[in-house]
């Protein structure tokens, strides 16, 4: 969709007019020599005899010349001298082409010229990063990347978007939390999404962008791997993709994010599974405001590769059409099938990190001046194409006047779009409603049909023989948590081929047999063995859910997934942050929690199921049996949105009952283990005890000896954390008026602290007496028994919490 051009009246300066004081020489030509090999002393201040450059700035330019792309591409690439001249007469000798790159370059700046004067108006609010003299990147980005590809971006992508086909109106608008945004103005400047264009985000957290990317570029492999596509509403259907699919996933990132451990993650996996992934380093360099090689000791991103055998090219960004050629070369390269690769983009970045941004840091203000005057890639391109005489003075200027134009409506556009709704909040919360009944979900009609093409008679028979085993187990009350959580995983392997696994020593089972003969069954391209870092995994498993897929992550102990914390977050938020546009269905399952006398040690005995109750979004079960955690694990997988289950670590084995074959369970219903009698309710000798995990267990385990003293429970085990089920907990302490928390976290900031805030506030009229909370103390837990009583609650914690409530020693 493109905005008709209308007459002229929006104030944007044009790339002519960015001058700088004192102007400058520009060296267009000079012999290329790595930046990189540059020196400059760090010292707290700029001055005279750090710059060891003729251009007197920190940071000279490379003045890359297209020979040296293409030695670099006939180097790293395996290009021949006919296939580079091939790229380089493609665009030099088509006037239309390069006009539509100028044109590219100058939505770019008009776009984000309009943006800054909105923003200065107040119609703009928030944190909002600016593109301004990286316009080579959106040039790219129109020439050569498709309506088809996947697009990652980070904080400073509305150009990205711009470039990748969204349409400018909405996306103005989003950037004024307007209703008509492409986020319904859920998102904001950092959050631009855009389903029908391929354009994933928009991401704020530095560089997490990358494993989304990962993941994304692995789903385009599924397809092709189950043989299903995306239908008209990008929904998957049963046609494969077409025989010449060259879908590529691309991520944008600094040359300073590049430095974060992901991006080697990144280069390791997708070299591993050959994937389709084009990383784009815009190299601007400065880390936020930072100059990079303060905090960095090789920039040159484009060549971290070549330890993972994927090769990198680096192009001089003020020279848009070799880096439209060289990029083209490049993401062709990907295309082919031939695996990742790089492209780094040396540029430089007129604005501040932010409009609010002060700039103190060394040589910025400087560098800023000499590069608008030097260094402007539209600049470039005008002087360039109009002493060869490819185009006029007047046809540019007509090409700005169209341009500026169409960002003249597309703020029209945004003011007159209305403010979103309230109630949207709420509704954005999660995908699925709260109550889903997940038994009425039905499943692909084609899931035979894929799995006739994909699993193997013998890999059929095996695994239906695993099943058939498990399901005895179940019917005889003999099947463990972990091996319940296995028959439910196959289950719906099988039932909906779009569900895909990751764990870490998967082949083996992992700890628990949760993903046991996955790999053996479905293949590598839907089971696949991670490296350890959930972080990672976790974020390839986001890629592929905003892609058409149902990710299973099996976590080997939760307290892992601190690895994943914004890979987490960022899956929690994604529905809402999207306007609803990109469902998150993926499951988190693993053994975590802290049983008493567990001997684990601190690290492996943290709360995580704590840690992340304050993520939004996220829906939060445990399981304490193996009927609870069968059907929880089946519910999980069918909901559209991201949900974690924790079950208990030291109960994965040993806990072995009966499992309710084929049926899913809530996800938001607690359920009431054991029933006060009516006598200690009368005689006001019944207590309410919320439990969960361990807990569980442990108060099954006193429910006799509290009995013998006269006393009585209603036993309540919190399968749902988050939503809580106030319903439940409500009739019990009508009942019983009192209430005890037996909790597996810490006093502070703990899953009690959350429930009991909750009963005061809603329920207080209930109470007879103060919430007790038996919870983990503060300190971290020790190795020795001796020291761990002191700060895990046991059974006979609730022994004496029961006593002291109903007799009034609280």
């Amino acid at each position: 969709m493109k905005f008709p051009g209308v007459a002229l009246a929006l104030t944007v300066a044009p790339a002519l007019a960015f001058l700088a004081p004192n102007g400058g020489s520009r060296h267009v030509g000079a012999a290329f020599t790595p930046y990189s090999q540059t020196s400059v002393s760090l010292t707290s201040t700029l001055t005279a005899t750090e710059i060891d450059n003729e251009f007197g700035v920190m940071r000279p330019p490379i003045n890359m010349g297209w020979t040296q792309i293409k030695e670099q591409l006939v180097t790293a690439f395996g290009y021949s001298e006919d296939e580079i001249a091939a790229y380089d007469t493609q665009l030099e000798d088509d006037k239309d082409a390069l006009m539509k790159l100028y044109k590219s370059m100058q939505m770019a700046r008009g776009f984000e010229n309009a943006c800054n004067q909105q923003y200065m108006q107040g119609k703009i609010r928030g944190f909002m990063h600016l593109d301004n003299g990286q316009e080579s990147i959106p040039g790219l980005v129109d020439y050569a990347i498709k309506n088809g590809d996947k697009k990652y971006s980070y904080y400073r992508e509305h150009t990205h978007a711009v470039a990748s086909g969204v349409p400018p109106g909405p996306i103005m608008a989003e950037l004024f939390m307007k209703d008509g945004g492409t986020c319904r103005g859920a998102g904001g400047s950092m959050h631009i999404f855009d389903k029908d264009t391929y354009f994933q985000g928009g991401w704020a957290l530095v560089a997490e962008q990358l494993p989304y990317a990962g993941g994304a570029a692995k789903s385009i492999l599924i397809d092709r791997e189950l043989g299903i596509s995306d239908d008209e509403n990008i929904e998957k259907q049963n046609v494969a993709p077409p025989a010449d699919d060259d879908r590529i996933s691309v991520v944008f990132v600094g040359e300073g994010g590049a430095q974060n451990g992901r991006m080697a993650e990144l280069l390791n996996s997708a070299s591993k599974d050959n994937l389709p992934l084009l990383i784009i380093v815009i190299d601007n360099g400065r880390a936020i405001n930072t100059f990079t090689k303060d905090i960095a000791k090789n920039s040159n991103v484009y060549e971290q590769g070549q330890h993972y055998g994927v090769p990198g090219l680096l192009v001089d960004g003020n020279n848009p059409a070799d880096v439209a050629k060289g990029g083209k070369a490049v993401i062709d390269y990907i295309r082919q099938g031939k695996g990742p690769a790089i492209l780094q983009v040396h540029t430089y970045r007129f604005n501040g990190h932010s409009p609010a941004d002060p700039e103190h840091e060394r040589g910025r203000k400087e560098e800023k001046a000499w590069a608008r005057s030097d260094q402007d890639p539209i600049k470039s391109f005008e002087e360039s194409y109009i002493s060869k005489g490819v185009f006029t003075e007047d046809e540019l200027k007509d090409a700005r006047k169209e341009i500026l134009a169409q960002v003249k409506e597309a703020v029209a556009f945004a003011d007159s779009s209305p403010m979103p709704p309230v109630e949207l909040a709420k509704e954005l919360e999660y995908p699925d409603a709260i109550d889903t009944d997940y038994n009425a979900k039905e499943a692909p009609s084609w899931a035979d049909e894929v799995n006739g093409r994909t699993i193997s008679d013998e890999q059929m028979t095996t695994v239906k023989a695993h099943i058939a085993t498990l399901q005895e187990k179940a019917e005889n009350g003999e099947i463990s948590i972990g091996d319940a959580i296995n028959l439910a995983i196959h289950e719906e392997m099988l039932r909906d081929p779009r569900t895909t696994i990751h764990a870490e020593d998967l082949q083996a089972g992992s700890s628990y047999d949760i993903p046991k003969l996955t790999q053996q069954t479905y293949g590598k391209i839907r089971a696949a063995d991670e490296i350890i870092d959930e972080g990672h995994f976790i974020g390839k498993a986001l890629g592929e859910a905003m892609n058409g897929y149902r990710p299973i992550v099996e976590l080997m102990n939760t307290n892992f997934g601190i690895y994943g914390m914004a890979e987490l977050s960022s899956a929690g938020n994604t529905y809402a942050t999207t306007g609803g546009q990109f469902d998150m269905p993926m499951t988190i399952i693993g053994a975590g929690g802290t049983a008493p006398n567990q001997a684990l040690g601190a690290e492996h005995s943290q709360p995580f199921h704590a840690y992340v109750m304050g993520i939004p979004g996220l829906k939060i079960c445990t399981a304490a049996s193996p009927d609870a955690a069968y059907g929880i694990t089946k519910s999980m997988i069918r909901d559209n949105g991201p949900c974690f289950l924790f079950a208990p670590v030291k109960m994965m084995k040993e806990s072995k009952g009966p499992v309710d074959l084929g049926q899913c369970m809530p996800l938001n219903k607690a359920v009431l283990l054991h029933k006060a009698s009516e006598e200690t309710v009368k005689a006001g000798k019944a207590v309410t005890v919320l439990t969960y995990l361990h807990g569980v267990k442990e108060s099954l385990s006193v429910i006799e000896s509290i009995q013998e003293e006269g006393f009585d429970i209603d036993l309540i085990e919190l399968r749902c954390l988050k939503p809580l089920d106030m319903e439940t907990i409500g009739n019990s302490l009508a009942r019983t008026h009192k209430l005890v928390i037996l909790d597996e976290s810490t006093k502070s900031g703990g899953v009690g602290a959350t429930i009991s805030a909750q009963v005061s506030e809603e329920l207080f009229d209930l109470l007879d007496a103060p919430v007790k909370r038996l919870c983990m103390d503060d300190a971290p837990v020790p190795y020795a028994s001796s020291m761990e009583m002191a700060v895990v609650k046991r059974g006979s914690d609730v022994i004496e919490a029961v006593f002291d409530i109903a007799t009034g020693k609280w």
